[in-house]
């Protein structure tokens, strides 16, 4: 299984010839939350907090969306900021990606515990390949997310297939994207995305070509 997913997600060669780590601290939601970015080639993408990230937890702050109590999994959490800082706000979290993502995802989750606890329960972590294990996670959340996941093509009918099964119960999907013409994250949106759910851009920044998605199963 793991094998397959590392074929349909290949590393990113040469993105990070070098291996290092850098610690940030962000300011969102009212929370400072510290995240080590350990860029190496192993983990990619998955090493960076993208700015979609940024934008999807400031647009729950801007909308005043309560999180306390509800259950929340994110797909491809990278660093795990969106859903440590949902877990900071009193949610029930599980925080998905690769293999390769899940330890620096722990280490996160850990530098970030609140000295008076998670009030809802530290996130878990688990590792996820989309369309490949999706089966075995449960049907029962409040949201589902994910900080610009859409950029590989070849598995958009994957995140296709496990955004369907988190969902059967209602779920409702918040995505966050850069929309880079190369990736096809526009087709995904307006063609592959409305095959099987209801789907409205809910807040958009020219500036950053950074967009904000909401979605519910048909």
């Amino acid at each position: 299984m793991i094998g397959d997913a590392a074929h349909i997600f290949p590393a990113e060669d040469g993105l990070f010839e070098e291996t290092f780590s850098t610690d940030n601290t962000y300011r969102v939601h009212g929370l400072n939350v510290t995240i080590r970015q350990d860029y190496s080639a192993r983990l990619g993408v998955a090493a960076s907090v993208w700015d979609s990230a940024l934008h999807l937890c400031q647009f729950f702050e801007s909308e005043s969306l309560d999180l306390s109590g509800t259950r929340i999994i994110e797909l491809g959490g990278g660093t795990g900021l969106v859903g440590i800082v949902a877990a900071r706000l009193g949610a029930h979290v599980t925080i998905t990606d690769l293999p390769s993502a899940v330890s620096q995802i722990e280490r996160n989750i850990a530098a970030n515990t609140p000295l008076s606890g998670w009030p809802s329960g530290a996130p878990a972590v688990s590792a996820l390949a989309w369309g490949l294990d999706h089966s075995r996670f449960s049907s029962s959340w409040d949201f589902v997310l994910g900080a610009d996941i859409v950029y590989l093509p070849e598995t958009f009918p994957l995140l296709l297939d496990t955004l369907v099964h988190l969902c059967q119960d209602g779920a409702v999907v918040y995505l966050a994207s850069a929309m880079r013409r190369e990736h096809g994250a526009q087709d995904f949106y307006d063609r592959m995305l409305p095959q099987k759910f209801s789907a409205e851009l809910v807040q958009r920044d020219p500036e950053n070509n950074i967009n904000i998605y909401k979605a519910a199963l048909r």
